[in-house]
């Protein structure tokens, strides 16, 4: 008898997801960005502590350098400018994006963890169910952003506190929606008749119900993760989350608000970041739900 070979269904996504041109570029501005941050140190020649005071608050390259006014021509090699320490702000933005996205990766996987178990058991054992179910109701009962303000006044200020705070705030929606998934595909036949073999049920949630919420869990995932990068840089914003002088895209966004008439591309500059990586995460799982979800498809 010949051998079917099955298809991969990740790699069968992702040949979907690069047939959507807007899927494409989103994806593909992601990774450039990704390889920015990951690599700072070649793409930029400045550290991002290493301060000039006699250049400080300069324009970048659209200035130019025939303006009669010293303080607004640009200085070569500081093509986005300089902040108020005389910094160089495409340095710190690299810097700053890597830690968002750390942030951003660090926390939605911690939530992600916590969130997935929780629902797999919420949804495969009905004892469990209304525990970890009302658990995860009081914690949607905070607003996000005022329970990670809790969180790091009761834990101290630092980026591992944010994280965590960060990952608490996610748990519920990734159980949720887990569990929702499990409650659907426990009913299956194949579900039944792998019970009826004495599968253990360690076996059937982790092996068999696990391997098929997966697509549920990228989806949501992908579209935490820009919840996060908001959440990170909403934190920093108001200085709660990263402690200078390690830079970050709200912090930057914090610093600058000092500056924002005489010079507001220390705003513009991180805040047009943090709008493009998220908007390129939230269409990224939107598509993604398209594909991966069979309700969704053609």
């Amino acid at each position: 008898m010949e051998n079917v070979k099955r298809k991969n269904p990740f790699i069968t996504a992702f040949r979907k997801l690069t047939q959507n041109k807007l899927a494409t570029v989103c994806f593909f501005i992601l990774l450039i960005e990704i390889i920015l941050v990951v690599f700072a140190p070649v793409f930029t020649d400045y550290g991002y502590e290493e301060q000039d005071p006699t250049i400080r608050l300069r324009p970048g390259f659209w200035a130019g350098t025939d303006d009669p006014d010293p303080k607004e021509q640009y200085v070569e090699g500081h093509w986005l400018g300089t902040d108020d320490f005389g910094r160089d702000v495409w340095s710190r933005l690299l810097y700053g994006g890597r830690v968002s996205l750390m942030v951003g990766f660090v926390s939605t996987a911690m939530g992600l963890v916590i969130g997935v178990i929780c629902g797999l058991l919420a949804g495969f054992y009905k004892k469990l169910d209304n525990i970890i179910m009302r658990i995860m109701d009081i914690l949607f009962t905070f607003p996000g952003t005022l329970l990670a303000m809790l969180i790091i006044a009761m834990l101290g200020n630092s980026t591992f506190n944010a994280m965590l705070a960060i990952s608490i705030w996610s748990i519920p929606s990734f159980a949720r929606m887990v569990r929702g998934k499990v409650l659907q595909i426990k009913e299956e036949d194949y579900i039944m008749a792998t019970r009826s073999l004495g599968a253990k049920d360690t076996r059937i949630i982790f092996i068999h119900i696990l391997k098929n919420c997966l697509p549920t869990i990228i989806v949501i995932a992908t579209m935490r993760m820009a919840t996060s990068i908001i959440s990170i840089s909403t934190l920093s914003y108001l200085g709660l989350g990263i402690t200078p002088p390690m830079p970050e895209w709200g912090g930057m966004i914090s610093a600058g608000k000092a500056f924002m008439w005489q010079r507001p591309s220390l705003i513009f500059i991180p805040g047009i970041a943090v709008m493009i990586t998220v908007i390129c995460f939230n269409i990224l799982g939107d598509k993604l739900r398209d594909i991966l979800d069979p309700s969704l498809r053609d």
